[in-house]
């Protein structure tokens, strides 16, 4: 990733950042999206929205010198003042190998919020909107997150999703703001065509319960979250 300060504007910093991001849309490209950075509590992090309203990537502010570095990775008054005034109640911790895809998941009596990074390696992190009515519906996005770029990428309640690893493992971290119910564990298949996800891996590690899963358009609309404008 790169930025390029573009000027100072009413006591806030205005930057331009340049990231790669796919979308169901268009293919790999470098979108060039402006990220706020302000004063207070706000200071050490940026908001970059992405093509799917409510899912944004956040970008903290990473201190390094020759001892390592120091990153505020969670801090909630930042966050609400940015936007995201979810409350989490659950930190989840995943190691997985080089291919290896999760998802596409969801809870729908008990909808998550989840709010991702990785501590160490690389994966691709997708979220697709399945709320039925919305203007998006069907529509994905995928953001690369790493141990190196320190992005974070939070998905509100009402989205699908899932991460494809790139690196030979990965630490996938992430909070969730409802608890994990085994029995409303639900899913769209991985790889389905209407859907048309760039996973940019050919042949992933999925488990069996990935596999099963259907398509979004042969998923009961029972099953599936409403929009709620």
């Amino acid at each position: 990733m790169m930025t390029e300060q573009r000027g100072i504007a009413s006591g806030r910093r205005l930057q331009e950042t340049r990231i790669i991001i796919v979308t169901s849309s268009q293919q790999r490209k470098v979108a060039l999206v402006r990220a706020r950075s302000s004063v207070g509590n706000r200071k050490n992090l940026q908001i970059i929205t992405t093509s799917l309203p409510g899912v944004v990537i956040v970008k903290p502010r990473v201190f390094t010198d020759q001892r390592g570095f120091f990153v505020e990775t969670y801090r909630e008054n930042a966050l609400a003042e940015a936007g995201i005034q979810q409350h989490f109640v659950q930190d989840n911790h995943s190691r997985s190998s080089r291919g290896v895809l999760r998802g596409l998941h969801y809870q729908l009596r008990h909808p998550q919020a989840k709010f991702c990074r990785v501590v160490q390696g690389e994966v691709l992190d997708i979220a697709v909107d399945i709320r039925l009515g919305s203007p998006t519906f069907g529509k994905w996005v995928s953001v690369l997150l790493s141990g190196e770029n320190h992005l974070q990428l939070f998905i509100p309640v009402g989205f699908a999703h899932g991460f494809v690893v790139r690196s030979e493992s990965a630490d996938f971290l992430y909070k969730c703001s409802d608890y994990y119910d085994g029995a409303d564990d639900r899913g769209v298949l991985w790889n389905d065509p209407d859907i048309g996800i760039d996973w940019q891996t050919p042949l992933p590690i999925l488990s069996e319960k990935d596999r099963r899963y259907l398509p979004l358009s042969r998923v009961s609309r029972d099953h599936l979250p409403q929009f709620q404008s």
